[in-house]
C-alpha cells in the first residue's frame, strides 16, 4: 500500500481519514480541495487541473482524497488502494452543514487559504458535493472494475467501520483489504 485514493460524499470524512492515514502510514497526504481551489472559491482552468493532478498522482507514495470527478480515472489508474466512504446521505448531510457551521468565515484546514467556508443552501439541499445517491452506482462499477484489475477496494459504510478500519492498519501497520 503505497497510493490511496479516498473518495465518498461531501462532508463523509474523506479528509479527516486521509489525515489519519497519513499520521499512521507515513504516506503524504494531498487533499484535491486545497489543490483544486484557488483564494476566492476559484476554480482552476479544467486542463491545467488534469496537468496538475497527473503531477500529484506521479509520485510513488501518496494519499489522495476527494472526488473531481473528471480525473478519478488519472487517480484509480495510478491508486493501489481505493478506499470509499459509502456513508448515509442524512450523515453526510447533517457533516457537511455542521462544517459549514463550525468553519463559518474561515478556511478549514484542508481547504486553501482565502476560501472560507460560508452557509450555502444549494449544499445544503443537494445534500453535499461529491458521491450523490445518482452516482453511487457508476461509482461501485467503477470500483468493481478496480477491484477486477487488481486494486485493493476498501468501502466503508458508517463511521464505526472507518474506526475498526483505523485500528486495523495500526494494529498491522498497513491497510487491510477489507
Amino acid at each position: 500500500m503505497k497510493r490511496v485514493l479516498i473518495i465518498g460524499s461531501g462532508g463523509a470524512g474523506k479528509s479527516t481519514l486521509a489525515r489519519h492515514l497519513g499520521e499512521l502510514t507515513g504516506l503524504p497526504v494531498v487533499h484535491l480541495d486545497r489543490e483544486h481551489w484557488q483564494p476566492g472559491w476559484v476554480e482552476t482552468p479544467r486542463d491545467e487541473w488534469t496537468r496538475k493532478v497527473a503531477e500529484l498522482v506521479a509520485p510513488d507514495e501518496w494519499i489522495i482524497d476527494g472526488n473531481y470527478g473528471g480525473t478519478m480515472g488519472l487517480r484509480i489508474e495510478r491508486a493501489d488502494t481505493i478506499v470509499f466512504l459509502d456513508y448515509s446521505r442524512w450523515l453526510c448531510l447533517y457533516r457537511s452543514t455542521k462544517r459549514q457551521v463550525v468553519y463559518r468565515n474561515k478556511t478549514r484546514p484542508d481547504m486553501t487559504p482565502g476560501c472560507d467556508e460560508k452557509l450555502d443552501p444549494s449544499s445544503v439541499s443537494s445534500g453535499g458535493s461529491g458521491t450523490t445517491p445518482g452516482e453511487r452506482p457508476g461509482v461501485l462499477a467503477m470500483l468493481r472494475a478496480a477491484r477486477a484489475d487488481g486494486k485493493r477496494v476498501v468501502v466503508l459504510k458508517d463511521p464505526k467501520a472507518t474506526r475498526r478500519f483505523l485500528a486495523r492498519v495500526l494494529a498491522d501497520g498497513a491497510l487491510p483489504t477489507r
